[in-house]
């Protein structure tokens, strides 16, 4: 890709993969499972091109940044930790931040905990951990839709089951759980398949939701009050995650704006990234 610099820095104690591009006020990109920093590839050129100096790190454990093995390397409260210094150390200032899946878990938190660093806040199908708890004990069926993070709880198989048949099962998540059929050409999910193809390149991801499920106080205690501006993108296609997931926002983000987006699925920056960037730009601009 064009207009991207690779670099590496060192912060909260591992070496960190990031990408930057652009000019301008900072934004902070946080990807989910199973994507890396290529999970921004349509937002980081549209906001370096709209004035802002983009970076979007690979996530501790995923592709070129550092891979501890210990699940505890991976308790919330470290990886939280990692977020805080990345900005602090590498960035030098607040910065808009963007958090998709499990970076868009520890973007709530690193806000409710670390609110200096945050200008404002961006969420894209990523659940505040308190207000899950409150639709989990409202709506007891949605319990079935977190089965798979039971099953990643397993060591090892788990990592043998998605890398078997050439990440077969994850190719499938890829190309047929999008609305639009081409939310992944062949090109990105050869890159993703790259990524993921060290023996170890999974157990790092994978130990994310057993340090959760471990480590459940670190995402549950208090505060969870997220104080800055805060714009949530929710694709309603999601087979992971329900939209009654986001129903009592408000007791905890006061300076809240919601969009459910009917065409589009969990993997909503991939499905329609021009309207994301439409919508991330009108919002930080404002």
């Amino acid at each position: 890709m064009d207009g991207l610099t690779h670099r590496f820095a060192a912060a909260n104690g591992i070496r960190f993969h990031y990408v930057e591009a652009g000019a301008g006020s900072p934004i902070l990109f946080l990807h989910g499972f199973p994507e890396f920093w290529y999970a921004w590839r349509h937002q980081i050129p549209a906001l370096a091109a709209a004035g802002f100096r983009a970076f979007a790190p690979d996530l501790r454990g995923y592709n070129l940044t550092e891979r501890p093995t210990r699940v505890v390397a991976y308790r919330p409260k470290i990886l939280i930790a990692d977020i805080a210094a990345f900005i602090e150390e590498v960035i030098r200032e607040p910065v808009f931040l963007v958090g998709h899946d499990w970076g868009g878990v520890l973007a709530w938190r690193c806000a409710a905990l670390h609110s200096r660093l945050v200008r404002k806040l961006v969420i894209l199908n990523a659940p505040h951990p308190a207000a899950r708890e409150d639709a989990l004990r409202a709506h007891p069926r949605l319990w079935l839709q977190t089965l798979y993070m039971v099953r990643f709880q397993i060591p090892i198989l788990p990592e043998q089951i998605l890398r078997s048949g050439d990440f077969a099962r994850l190719e499938t998540v890829w190309r047929r759980e999008p609305v639009h059929p081409h939310a992944f050409t062949d090109a990105d999910i050869a890159r993703y398949k790259s990524a993921f193809s060290a023996p170890d390149a999974l157990t790092g991801p994978l130990n994310y939701y057993r340090a959760a499920f471990r480590f459940s106080r670190d995402l549950l205690d208090p505060p969870q009050i997220v104080s800055v501006p805060t714009l949530v993108l929710w694709g309603e296609q999601d087979p992971y995650l329900h939209v009654r997931l986001i129903d009592s926002l408000p007791r905890y983000v006061p300076n809240l704006e919601v969009r459910r987006i009917f065409n589009s699925s969990h993997w909503i920056q991939n499905d329609i990234p021009n309207q994301i960037n439409r919508d991330l730009l009108a919002f930080l601009t404002r």
